[in-house]
């Protein structure tokens, strides 16, 4: 049998939505055939503001199965790259964002700051995602060349992030509260106006302790609440700031237990002050939660630093541990309301029980808490 040649049929015009989704995929750089969602549409980068930012950053696994996809805007993913979490972000308008770690002295010079942000917004376009989390949190002195490096880096970070991926978001993890808290003496008000927002790491407020060497709490309220005036008080808009708060707390050996809340800790130096955190161990909230029953005390609460402590005793010694919870956060969090901040978020995802049922209201409130109005 012979077969006679046919003229190829004309090419179906593709639906509106279809044609822009190829075209966006085109101009990011990549074919459609390369995105692992089923739904194509999937890969293009999520735009627009939500009234009411989350940012949740995620170490890896796959807890961000039980996360609240209802509340959650943006994912910072701190571990390794997993489209299943890529797809399934996108298809609830969340973003998914790089985490942006470089040495400061690596991008001093101009042409080396160029190739690794050219290199940070390849990576981000290979993998779909919507933009970048710079975490870089190293001492830097005011008015240095990393000084004034680290300031050109966010703005042309933000700059081009924001032109070859359209909608993108640029972000910038800052310390508690501005000045030179850990020796991070940064140009704040340039790093905040250049970028979409700073994610204010409301937490690990003890890293310098500069009286007594006493466990204290993670993030005591008074403290939180200064750093944020600090902040507003050098004219950056609140809805430049993110609160960010801690799902994990200290645990302290203590050296003499004089009375409890008074546990005098180990003195380990840290950037000048006498005493620090690096005392005691951080623990996430969900084991927390399983040593509490088997604590001699019991929750106590510290009405003065508004958090919650316990003591436990292992071969003789004592322990203190600080953390915090669902009624410590929400106190916090209301903060978010009263001082019109853009949104609130955590370090990290990962730290609480998503495995154990026994857990599970435990979990859900303390994702209540971050929202508390």
């Amino acid at each position: 049998m012979r077969f006679r040649c046919r003229a190829p049929a004309p090419a179906l015009a593709p639906a509106p939505a279809l044609a822009l989704a190829v075209s966006l995929l085109q101009a990011l750089g990549a074919a459609a055939i390369d995105c692992p969602c089923i739904d194509t549409a999937l890969c293009l980068p999520v735009s627009g503001e939500k009234p009411f930012e989350v940012l949740v950053f995620d170490v890896g696994g796959a807890d961000w199965k039980h996360y609240d996809w209802s509340k959650v805007t943006t994912i910072a993913a701190f571990g390794t790259y997993d489209p299943d979490l890529l797809c399934r972000a996108h298809a609830n308008q969340v973003r998914v964002v790089l985490k942006g770690a470089v040495p400061i002295k690596d991008i001093i010079d101009p042409t080396n700051r160029m190739i690794w942000i050219n290199n940070q917004v390849k990576l981000a376009k290979s993998q779909f995602m919507d933009g970048i989390n710079l975490d870089l949190e190293e001492a830097v002195e005011f008015q240095s060349e990393e000084y004034y490096a680290l300031t050109q880096l966010v703005n042309e970070t933000t700059q081009i992030f924001h032109r070859e991926i359209p909608g993108s978001q640029v972000t910038f993890d800052v310390a508690w509260k501005p000045g030179c808290v850990d020796g991070r003496c940064y140009d704040y008000v340039a790093i905040a106006h250049s970028c979409d927002f700073i994610f204010v790491m409301s937490y690990d407020m003890q890293s310098q302790i500069w009286g007594d060497c006493i466990a204290k709490a993670n993030a005591p309220y008074d403290q939180t609440l200064a750093g944020y005036d600090a902040y507003l008080k050098l004219g950056i808009p609140p809805v430049k700031l993110v609160m960010g708060v801690p799902w994990y707390g200290y645990d302290y050996p203590c050296i003499y237990l004089l009375e409890a809340g008074m546990c005098v800790i180990q003195s380990i130096p840290f950037r000048g002050a006498p005493c620090s955190d690096l005392a005691g161990s951080q623990v996430p909230y969900k084991k927390i939660m399983q040593q509490l029953p088997k604590s001699i005390t019991g929750r106590f609460w510290d009405d003065d630093q508004k958090a919650p402590y316990f003591i436990y005793k292992v071969n003789g010694l004592y322990h203190e541990v600080w953390y915090d919870d669902p009624q410590s956060i929400s106190i916090k969090a209301s903060l978010v309301k009263k001082l019109n901040l853009r949104g609130i978020g955590m370090w990290n995802g990962n730290l609480l029980n998503y495995d154990d049922p026994s857990a599970a209201m435990q979990t859900e409130e303390m994702w209540k808490a971050l929202y508390p109005f």
